[in-house]
């Protein structure tokens, strides 16, 4: 029964990091966590390659070079998504177009950027992001930048405990250009105030797509129990994610507490508002979930657990998925 209910559910991992400036052969087996081979190994379905940029100077030369490296991964992922050798995959935008290649046994392969600070302080970067594939975009990474302040300042890129309150009016303007376009805003990384105006101030609900249960792990990424009300107050969504030290203190986790966090966001906030990422390649991972060949290792403890298949299919895409077309019938793009 596992094994059939795991081939017969759309997993779509929501946030996995993309190779870069590495561009290995998308057809073929990698070192990486995540590679078109290991989905099909894992029964994956879809996935969201992520456009990352790591917080740097916020000057005219390093925004520059911040919004090159996230056009320059974007358009690698679409290229790799077109690549006819190797495993049945198409570029994704829509829930429906997930929905479609998963029917047509096909990968379905997303993006999103990471870090606010690639649009290079520009809100019409938004724009291209999205005509580049891109579904959401997480406002900020470690560090403060211009659209909101981090919940892991960067101290030695001179940041202090805060710098906007939480959102700047950039970021306000910001968040208001996603829910226009479409776009998922993504609250990851983001600090509690800058998340909790996040929900108040956007449009569609908010994602956190890769996070984990502060009750359980006191990580300052993590989410605490008046977060988590925040996002099933606004129809929003907790992904939990498999990165070791937001799953416990020593960082030395394991399936069984990975499904311990799932279990407390579900107890919390409510199965329709709680799903399923691994941050893999971006320090995801962990002993039994090591890459995405052995996704089906969560699908079997979810089982374990006393989840039916219908809540397993909203962890795994439902929720996700259900946002998206949310953000989408929002738009005014």
């Amino acid at each position: 029964m596992p094994d059939t209910l795991h081939q017969t559910t759309l997993v779509l991992d929501t946030h996995v990091d993309f190779p870069w400036p590495e561009t290995p052969d998308p057809a073929l087996p990698s070192a990486r966590c995540v590679d078109f081979p290991k989905m099909v190994a894992g029964g994956m379905g879809a996935v969201v390659l992520i456009a990352y940029v790591g917080q740097g100077a916020r000057d005219a030369a390093g925004n520059a070079a911040a919004r090159a490296r996230a056009d320059g991964m974007l358009a690698r992922i679409a290229a790799d998504a077109a690549n006819p050798v190797g495993p049945p995959r198409v570029a994704a935008r829509t829930a429906d177009e997930v929905e479609a290649a998963f029917a047509a046994g096909k990968l379905a392969i997303l993006a999103g950027v990471e870090n606010g600070y690639a649009m290079g302080g520009e809100i019409s970067a938004l724009a291209e992001f999205h005509k580049a594939g891109a579904i959401y975009l997480t406002l900020t990474h470690d560090g403060h930048n211009d659209l909101a302040d981090a919940a892991r300042p960067k101290p030695a890129l001179g940041d202090g405990p805060e710098e906007h309150g939480g959102l700047s009016e950039f970021g306000r303007a910001a968040i208001a250009e996603l829910n226009r376009l479409g776009m998922l805003v993504d609250v990851s990384h983001a600090s509690k105030a800058a998340m909790l105006q996040a929900a108040r101030v956007s449009r569609s609900p908010i994602v956190a797509t890769h996070t984990g249960c502060r009750a359980l792990t006191d990580h300052p990424r993590n989410l605490d129990d008046e977060q988590l009300d925040a996002l099933r107050a606004v129809g929003g969504l907790a992904q939990i994610t498999a990165v070791g030290s937001f799953l416990r203190a020593d960082g030395r986790a394991s399936l069984s507490d990975y499904l311990d966090h799932v279990g407390h966001a579900v107890r919390r906030i409510g199965i329709d508002h709680t799903g399923l990422s691994s941050d893999f390649d971006g320090g995801g991972g962990f002993t039994g979930w090591k890459d995405a060949s052995q996704t089906g290792a969560v699908t079997e403890g979810l089982i374990a657990r006393g989840y039916t298949a219908r809540e397993i299919g909203l962890l795994w895409s439902g929720n996700f998925l259900r946002l998206m077309r949310v953000a989408a019938k929002s738009a005014t793009a």
